[in-house]
């Protein structure tokens, strides 16, 4: 039995480090971790690993959800257009339940209008999107802003998935 889900939102050219390392990480903490894309049945990396999708978003009832992960690389920029990923995002965030992202990530929050008055961080390459959006940048490895979780880079990965556990920990 698991503790419950975390959906990974996928797209063309995701950041590969920031798929597969919290995928593993969550699952290693008892959490379900599946891959949900726009379409595709199957997307490649900036780096060409591919990720075979667990079903499409619309599969994946925010109210089932224990959260949900918008990771980075090239994906957020189409994600963050399909109305089905932004209602997903908007639906587990007005949930209270775990909203987590890093590098580019933030895209697919600020299309969903869920950063205006949070504290959040990314790659330093979307910081003015960020803070235009309504935000406050801050440039440091993992911020937790309630239920909230951001990350800058692949290299804050292992402080970013034990602060994902650690908020889902503290949601159940």
């Amino acid at each position: 039995m698991t503790k419950g889900t975390v959906l990974i939102l996928v797209g063309p050219e995701y950041e590969d480090l920031e798929v597969w390392y919290p995928k593993l990480r969550l699952e290693e903490a008892g959490y379900d971790a599946p891959m949900a894309g726009i379409g595709e049945p199957s997307y490649r990396g900036k780096h060409g690993y591919p990720a075979v999708m667990d079903g499409h978003v619309r599969d994946f009832p925010a109210d089932t959800l224990s959260g949900v992960l918008a990771p980075g690389g090239w994906a957020p920029d189409k994600l963050r257009r399909d109305p089905a990923v932004l209602a997903l995002v908007r639906g587990v965030h007005e949930a209270g339940k775990l909203v987590a992202t890093i590098c580019h990530g933030p895209w697919i929050l600020i299309s969903a209008g869920i950063v205006r008055g949070r504290t959040l961080t990314s790659t330093v390459g979307i910081r003015d999107d960020v803070v235009n959006a309504g935000a406050t940048w801050v440039d440091e490895a993992v911020v937790v802003d309630g239920h909230l979780v951001s990350s800058r880079v692949p290299k804050d990965l292992p402080v970013f998935a034990k602060a994902m556990v650690e908020v889902l920990e503290a949601q159940r």
